[in-house]
């Protein structure tokens, strides 16, 4: 993947650190869109305080991405959140940040790199849930919101078939410091680690992924 340039949203979280690291270690150039502001030490293509909930700002950051790399072959959509709240405690707001965060995102990065995207042939994968396939109790805003993520790949894979590949990842639970933290009994090598996510992620923008498209791929851990 030498010279290719791929887009992360997120990159600066748990997630979405590993995979940078990763892409870079394989060859890509890397692109970074964060909310969370740029640190002191940055490369040019990294882009901080950006709120990818507002389609303006992500159509900037895309724009200004593409301007300085020259092309955009890959767009990891990483950026998202997660909020536990059963139904009698969660409000409307509840529900529309879990929306906001986890598929708007990943609606407005996409569709502002469509054009970019569809001239180098490349490849884009969302970061869905397992979690999404059957919610567990108090997963009912992230559930949502995720299978909307779901179901927003289907649909792109459909629309792009034979111009841009349309994949998403399924996690079940992610090895991060907060996980430990908000499951301090849990065993954490039964989960994913970012790791072994990030080369399922970069596998699917590969050229040796280039037959695989709309698909919902489970990475489940050892659960």
């Amino acid at each position: 993947m030498q010279d290719k340039v791929i887009v992360i949203t997120g990159a600066t979280g748990a997630l979405g650190q590993v995979v940078a690291n990763t892409a870079r270690e394989c060859g890509w150039i890397v692109a970074e869109i964060n909310r969370a502001p740029a640190p002191a030490e940055v490369t040019p293509l990294s882009f901080g305080g950006v709120d990818l909930t507002n389609a303006e700002a992500a159509a900037a950051a895309i724009r200004q991405i593409a301007e300085q790399a020259g092309r955009i072959d890959a767009l990891l959509n990483i950026a998202g959140g997660f909020v536990w709240s059963d139904l009698a405690n969660a409000d409307a707001i509840t529900w529309d940040r879990m929306y906001a965060l986890n598929l708007k995102t990943a609606l407005n990065a996409s569709r502002v790199a469509l054009p970019h995207l569809v001239e180098s042939k490349g490849a884009i994968v969302n970061v869905g849930a397992l979690g999404a396939l059957k919610a567990g109790a108090g997963f009912g805003p992230y559930a949502a919101s995720k299978a909307g993520v779901h179901r927003l790949t289907e649909s792109l894979a459909e629309e792009l078939k034979g111009r841009v590949r349309v994949n998403a990842v399924l996690p079940s639970t992610i090895d991060t410091p907060q996980n430990r933290k908000d499951m301090p009994n849990a065993d954490p090598k039964l989960w994913v680690q970012p790791e072994e996510l990030a080369r399922v992620m970069l596998f699917l923008v590969s050229d040796e992924a280039s037959a695989v498209t709309g698909a919902l791929v489970p990475v489940t851990g050892r659960v």
